[in-house]
C-alpha cells in the first residue's frame, strides 16, 4: 500500500476527528494533518480508542498548501458526482478504482477530506490531482466524514493484497508535464481566457489516469517536439 497522509480541512466536530483516527489505526495509517480544525478534547479521544497516538502526533496547519507539502499525489474527495463533460473539475474516480490504480506507488499520497457541511471549496478542489468518491445512493450521496475516510482507507488497504503496477511518474515529473502542456497552449496561441480551465481539465485527466514513467516520457516528448515544430515552422522528423 502507498504511504498515505489523511488531511481533514476545517473539521467542525471533534468526535469525527477521533473516529477518523480510530479508522486510520485500523488500516495502519498514522499521518494525520488538520487544517484549521475545531478544538480537540475528550470527545475526540473517546472516539479514537486505540488511535489516541494518532491524535497525539497529528499536525495542525493553517492552510491546505501546508498540509500537502511533500506529497506526490493529491486526491480530494467528493460525495457529489457531477455529470457532464464540461464539469471536468469535479468528475471523481470511485474509491476502489483509485486504490487499484495507486497500489505499489512508493511516494506519498494525500487523501483530502472537506468540511462536514460544505465539503471542499472550489479553490481547494483545484489543488487536487484527482477526485475520489464513494458510490452511494443518489437520494442520499453524502457520507459522514469518518465513514467516508474508513471506506476509502479500506479500499486502499484491500487493494494491497493482489494488485501490481509499474513505476509511476513522480510529482516533479508530472508538474513538468503540466508546464509542457501550458507551453504547448502558448505555442498554438490557445485563447488566454480558456487556458486556466483547460490546464485544470488536463490535470484532472492525468490525475485519473496516473501515468507511468514510460507514459510520462512519451507524452513529454510529444509536447516538447510539438511546441518546437509550431514555433520554428518545421515538419515532424
Amino acid at each position: 500500500m502507498p504511504e498515505l497522509r489523511v488531511v481533514l480541512v476545517n473539521p467542525k466536530f471533534e468526535g469525527n476527528i477521533g473516529a477518523v483516527a480510530r479508522s486510520m489505526a485500523n488500516f495502519d495509517i498514522d499521518e494525520l494533518y488538520l487544517v484549521d480544525p475545531c478544538p480537540i478534547g475528550d470527545d475526540a479521544y473517546r472516539r479514537s480508542k486505540h488511535g489516541n497516538f494518532i491524535l497525539d502526533k497529528a499536525v495542525t496547519v493553517s492552510t491546505v498548501e501546508e498540509a500537502l507539502a511533500g506529497c506526490f499525489l493529491v486526491a480530494g474527495t467528493s460525495g457529489i458526482v457531477t455529470k457532464g463533460d464540461r464539469n471536468y473539475a469535479r468528475v471523481p474516480v470511485p474509491a476502489r478504482e483509485f486504490a487499484q490504480q495507486t497500489f505499489g506507488y512508493e511516494e506519498k499520497i494525500a487523501l483530502v477530506f472537506g468540511r462536514e457541511d460544505t465539503g471542499l471549496l472550489q479553490e481547494e478542489v483545484n489543488k487536487c490531482d484527482v477526485l475520489v468518491t464513494v458510490p452511494a445512493s443518489d437520494t442520499c450521496p453524502i457520507l459522514n466524514l469518518s465513514h467516508a475516510v474508513t471506506i476509502i482507507l479500506y479500499e486502499m488497504f484491500q487493494a494491497a493484497s493482489d494488485i501490481r503496477r509499474t513505476e509511476p511518474a513522480d510529482r516533479a515529473e508530472k508538474e513538468m508535464m503540466f508546464k509542457f502542456f501550458e507551453d504547448l497552449m502558448d505555442a498554438i496561441d490557445y485563447p488566454e481566457s480558456r487556458r486556466k480551465d483547460t490546464a485544470i481539465m488536463f490535470r484532472r485527466m492525468m490525475g485519473r489516469s496516473i501515468p507511468t514513467k514510460y507514459e510520462y516520457n512519451a507524452i513529454m516528448g510529444i509536447f516538447g517536439d510539438a511546441s518546437k515544430i509550431i514555433r520554428n515552422g518545421k515538419k515532424w522528423e
